[in-house]
């Protein structure tokens, strides 16, 4: 809810969403927790769907959330993403739909997209195995290594991008990330803002990017040392 460009930091992410030319319906799956209503009465506002759900458990989350709304495929987008490209989205989307696969990112290791721009696309088939059988924290708080830690379960790819812009982090998990997206939003004026707007900035001025270019957050290692509890 913190403010960029005089709308809240969610605003942008369903904004950006909105270009998409695949998606059919957005909706924003936020937790129980009494901190999280403000997110549900904004989603009101925004005339936007909202599921809430259980807070650390993210995999049932979204098993709930898309069992509620009938959803054959999910495009999951975490909500710290105000630069999500709707172009990379489409391209996720079409190289899912392409050959039927059960689960496709773009996020392979080495990572070459600019941090911020994750889209994942799965099956609801895919959703309901994982709901069913991932255990460990990590698999239930991040949605989807249940996936990626199964290749042989599940039809999967990835899709890469040509060039390494893995340096550059676009999303907003700091005071140093809002600061730097707050920029973003000021010298850049079309709507949506593109990956190629951003790196096109970033370049022209490279001082930006080192903002937040010391920043390094570890959410999921967090939650291996609690597999390891």
């Amino acid at each position: 809810m913190k403010i960029v460009d005089g709308k809240p930091v969610l605003y942008h992410v369903i904004n950006q969403l909105s270009h998409s030319k695949l998606l059919k319906k957005i909706v924003i799956a936020t937790s129980t927790n009494t901190d999280d209503d403000m997110v549900e009465n904004y989603a009101k506002q925004l005339g936007i769907s909202c599921f809430r759900g259980k807070l650390d458990d993210v995999l049932d989350r979204h098993y709930q959330c898309a069992k509620k709304f009938s959803f054959d495929t999910i495009v999951r987008i975490p909500s710290d993403k105000p630069l999500i490209d709707p172009n990379v989205i489409d391209e996720v989307i079409t190289q899912f739909t392409s050959n039927q696969y059960d689960y496709v990112s773009n996020f392979v290791y080495p990572f070459k997209y600019s941090i911020g721009t994750e889209a994942e696309v799965f099956s609801f088939k895919a959703l309901e195995n994982a709901w069913k059988n991932a255990k460990l924290p990590s698999e239930r708080e991040h949605v989807t290594p249940y996936f990626y830690k199964n290749k042989e379960i599940f039809r999967q790819t990835s899709i890469e991008n040509s060039e390494d812009l893995s340096r550059f982090r676009c999303t907003v998990d700091t005071k140093y990330d809002l600061e730097l997206i707050q920029k973003i939003y000021s010298n850049v004026k079309k709507r949506p803002i593109l990956l190629s707007d951003v790196i096109k900035l970033f370049k022209a001025n490279p001082q930006l990017a080192k903002i937040n270019a010391h920043v390094k957050t570890g959410g999921y290692l967090r939650s291996l040392k609690e597999d390891k509890k």
